[in-house]
């Protein structure tokens, strides 16, 4: 009785994992504003300087769990902050590559989430996009204080 519990479980697995691989998109990086297949993910237009933007980024990577700041720099392009995030289970890891720019009296925020393991996303490169802009807002304005542009 127990290897037909077994035989049942590995079949649904199976399953499971043919369908993922058939439903979800097989990219290996995921960018605000440059992903067709989330068109949902924009770039984020702020009025505060750019200074205070990339610290508020670099704070929200530093607050966010299973996240670490692997690098920080600022030169004539803008600030950048690389992060590692990985995921619960399986403890994956992603490259978080996070842009501030000034632009036209805006500051411009653009994340890009990539995978050191392969081409099937599973949902997980959008999801730190996800994860990462509404906590930098919070980092910004506080629950309810303010939205960007």
């Amino acid at each position: 009785k127990m290897r037909s519990v077994l035989k049942i479980l590995l079949v649904a697995a199976v399953l499971a994992g043919a369908w993922a691989l058939t439903h979800w998109p097989r990219i290996n990086v995921v960018e605000t504003g440059q992903t067709p297949e989330y068109p949902e993910l924009k770039v984020r237009d702020y009025m505060a300087a750019e200074d205070k933007i990339g610290k508020a980024a670099r704070a929200t990577v530093e607050r966010l769990p299973q996240w670490e700041l692997m690098a920080a720099g600022k030169g004539p392009g803008g600030t950048e902050i690389q992060a590692l995030a990985r995921t619960g289970l399986l403890r994956l890891k992603h490259d978080v590559t996070i842009r501030v720019r000034r632009e036209g009296g805006r500051t411009r925020v653009s994340v890009r989430s990539q995978s050191r393991t392969g081409p099937v996303d599973f949902g997980q490169y959008a999801r730190n996009i996800q994860l990462f802009l509404p906590e930098l807002d919070q980092e910004l304005f506080g629950v309810g204080s303010g939205k960007p542009l």
